[in-house]
């Protein structure tokens, strides 16, 4: 047997692993880093997050990304190049912060790596009635392994495509395992730069979990500012949405697409929810002329009212907990608006579930890998999301 191999039989029949988690968002913010101990598997899964980091991505990095990012025509060497590239500058942060944090690379078991989406085509955007749902992470797993002498698993989201999924969103899983509780229901958001959440009935077995995608959650108003506003990436704290007006046509007209009134549960992307979209809509209100407060509060509001109304049609169940993470929670005009939407119920950051909101969805995979090596599973149980294990192996000799 391979002695890689065998090293991990061995990590599977350990009481306790130590995976580092790795993601890195549509936002482009940087590579969130959780270094995770993780007990058992299945339901039984317990997880203390030890360590977590975003190591910030800096300007090259962003601004090579976005030459691929969410479009149709692009230069296919550099998507080429672009692959192994992020994958050696993921090894070099994970490094950097097992150096920062004194552990050793022998002291972690397994690497657990997002990936970075360059684009999302389930058929309901793509419509090509010949081809199936598709997704792209790019961010080489091997280069990984080699670099960081850690064993890696990867591209997560091919798995959920060849059983029947849209390869998203993957929240379901890791918010199954973690935060599921046998005497309450909870709701799990999570705001990045598209908006999800997962339905956690009480006492609930997987196939009882229910997990869409709603809509933009950021994409749309970082897009919006990083054209109109110099030196900026995002409306920072809403500063500049807070000092606007929502506009009521724009916002009807931002409402308006038909993914809005396509059945549950659905994915979706910034290959829809782009700077395209927003400029038809402006059209078609008439209201391309808004001063730029307006137009950002008017998103920030687009973003609040789907997602409010995603769960409000797709739930029978109104006793319920509600949680948030991501990007978002950093945004409390958003928050406000969700606050007040949903005027009855507190909402809190996963934190309150011993869970750091910045870190979930790093957590997400690291749980996901667990998942991998550790749990026999059944045969693969097909459907929008299929009970499976996820992640492809690249060892590091």
């Amino acid at each position: 047997m391979h002695a890689a191999l065998k090293k991990l039989v061995q990590t599977a029949e350990k009481p306790t692993r130590n995976i580092i988690g790795l993601m890195s968002g549509t936002s482009l913010d940087g590579l969130d880093i959780a270094f995770c101990e993780i007990k058992s598997f299945g339901k039984q899964t317990q997880v203390v997050l030890k360590h977590f980091e975003t190591v910030p991505y800096d300007d090259p990095f962003k601004n090579a990304v976005r030459e691929v990012f969410s479009k149709k025509n692009i230069d296919l060497e550099r998507l080429c190049l672009l692959h192994p590239w992020i994958g050696e500058k993921h090894a070099e942060m994970v490094l950097y912060c097992l150096k920062k944090w004194q552990i050793p690379s022998d002291a972690v078991d397994l690497i657990a790596s997002h990936g970075q989406t360059v684009y999302h085509a389930p058929k309901r955007l793509h419509q090509q009635i010949d081809f199936p749902n598709a997704t792209l992470q790019i961010g080489d797993g091997d280069h990984l392994a080699v670099k960081t002498g850690i064993t890696t698993l990867s591209d997560f989201r091919q798995k959920h495509l060849a059983a029947g999924g849209e390869g998203a969103p993957l929240a379901a899983y890791g918010d199954y395992l973690i935060f599921s509780d046998p005497n309450v229901s909870r709701i799990l958001i999570n705001i990045g730069g598209i908006a999800n959440f997962t339905f956690l009935p009480k006492n609930a077995s997987f196939q009882d979990v229910f997990c869409t995608d709603t809509g933009p959650g950021n994409t749309l108003m970082d897009a919006y500012v990083q054209k109109h506003v110099p030196n900026l990436s995002c409306d920072k704290d809403a500063a500049i949405a807070a000092t606007g007006k929502i506009n009521p046509l724009l916002l009807q007209a931002l409402k308006k697409n038909p993914f809005f009134r396509q059945n549950f549960p659905k994915t979706i992307g910034p290959e829809l929810f782009n700077l395209a979209y927003l400029e038809k809509a402006q059209a078609q209100s008439g209201t391309s002329k808004l001063p730029i407060a307006d137009v950002l509060a008017t998103l920030n509001r687009f973003s609040a009212e789907t997602l409010a109304e995603a769960i409000s049609q797709s739930m029978n169940d109104t006793n319920f907990e509600m949680y948030v993470s991501g990007g978002g929670i950093y945004n409390p005009l958003l928050l406000k608006h969700l606050q007040d939407i949903f005027a009855k119920r507190n909402l809190q950051t996963t934190a309150a579930l011993g869970i750091h909101p910045d870190a979930k969805e790093a957590v997400l995979f690291a749980v996901l890998a667990n998942e991998c090596i550790c749990n026999p599973g059944n045969e693969v149980k097909r459907g929008h999301t299929p009970d499976i294990r996820m992640g492809k192996i690249s060892f590091p000799t």
